[in-house]
């Protein structure tokens, strides 16, 4: 017997994954991530017993639900499915997924569609930050069908603007959470930024790399994630995050001048495999490091300090731009404005059916029923 549960399969940005209402999952966390891990099928590297895609950028979840904050009309919780372990992390926020929140919540309700565009304002609850996203709603109905064009999705949709309003300091509450712009760890220079997503910054030239490497070529290099790890777990005890080797936060970042005519190159790390395109809440992290004078990035860029207006951020799949209203000088932490146009898809409507032995191995028999009420249709 297995008891079904509403999903919609959505991509947002280069990421995809199920898309939840909050009301429909458990609320207990530890029966809520059981019930995940068996929609996305782990532990297992294939993923072949759920709807995973055996890809960090596939085993992603969104939840949602409506805000009783005064300043965002609903809230949205992320989480990441570990493919080959049984874990579910929802420490770090996903800025792809996130730019599929607002037409979800427009067409689950949540939110009353305007003529042209709707605002939505967004709380990540994992993060505690405030997103504002434009979705657009011609005759009060969402589509899909435009001419934006992000690299890393083929073809054109509709374009989704998402702009992150408080982004400093998104896990460990500070913009720079060693105290300073640059450390040295293992003979390496690494900066650890918090802004929208916490990672360690580093030059792809101590590695040995030109930074202009594709996803598959660094994912080969076994010494390479070897080194970046040792220094991942270290830079995560110094950042006050303690012992991160079961986490997916700090992300990791290998930074190089431009290649191909951009602001700067950027390798993302998930932080297990290397992202084939890159990260929204990483772009944003990158971007602002480029404007906090003795980072790893702003070593790098050509623009004089700080740059402002659009960065735009190479990446294995193409480049991804974002405009950057912000003050980091003399200590200043100000962040006005970091917006980027990305687009979304729905894919799929319908249930996900979850195994009954799922419910009675998370938590005791007595409060087995619960769960039933998942199967109501939203």
């Amino acid at each position: 017997m297995q008891t079904k549960i509403p999903c919609v399969i959505m991509r947002g940005g280069t990421s995809r994954g199920p898309f939840f209402l909050a009301s429909d999952l458990p609320a207990d966390p530890e029966t809520r991530d059981a019930v995940l891990l068996a929609v996305m099928g782990s532990p297992h590297e294939y993923q072949v017993d759920g709807i995973g895609g055996a890809n960090p950028l596939t085993s992603k979840v969104a939840l949602i639900g409506k805000s009783k904050r005064p300043d965002a009309d609903v809230d949205y919780l992320f989480a990441q499915v570990l493919i080959d372990q049984e874990r579910v992390d929802t420490k770090p926020n996903c800025g792809n997924m996130l730019v599929g929140v607002g037409p979800f919540a427009v067409e689950a309700g949540l939110v009353p569609a305007k003529n042209g565009e709707t605002m939505v304002r967004i709380f990540n609850v994992n993060t505690q930050a405030l997103v504002e996203a434009i979705v657009q709603t011609p005759g009060g109905k969402v589509i899909y069908e435009g001419n934006a064009a992000i690299d890393g999705v083929t073809g054109t949709a509709a374009p989704v603007r998402i702009n992150f309003t408080s982004a400093i300091g998104s896990v460990t509450r500070k913009l720079l959470p060693t105290g300073g712009p640059l450390d040295v760890i293992d003979g390496v220079d690494v900066s650890c930024v918090d802004v929208a997503m916490p990672m360690i910054l580093m030059r792809a030239e101590q590695f040995g790399k030109s930074g202009n490497e594709t996803a598959a070529e660094l994912d080969a290099d076994k010494e390479l994630f070897r080194r970046m790890e040792a220094i991942r777990r270290k830079a995560g005890e110094l950042m006050g995050m303690g012992d991160v080797a079961k986490m997916v936060v700090p992300k990791i970042g290998l930074l190089s001048k431009p290649h191909h005519g951009g602001t700067i190159s950027s390798r993302y790390f998930v932080p297990y495999a290397c992202h084939k395109a890159h990260a929204v809440t990483g772009t944003v992290c990158v971007a602002s490091a480029c404007a906090i004078p003795g980072t790893v990035a702003s070593r790098l860029v050509t623009l004089p300090p700080p740059p402002q207006g659009m960065i735009t951020i190479e990446h294995p799949s193409g480049m991804i731009a974002i405009d950057l209203d912000a003050d980091f000088t003399g200590g200043r932490q100000v962040l006005q404005r970091a917006a980027l146009v990305r687009t979304a898809r729905r894919i799929f409507d319908g249930y996900v059916h979850v195994p009954e032995a799922v419910w009675s191995g998370a938590r005791p028999a007595a409060a087995s029923a619960s769960p039933r009420s998942v199967a109501r249709v939203a």
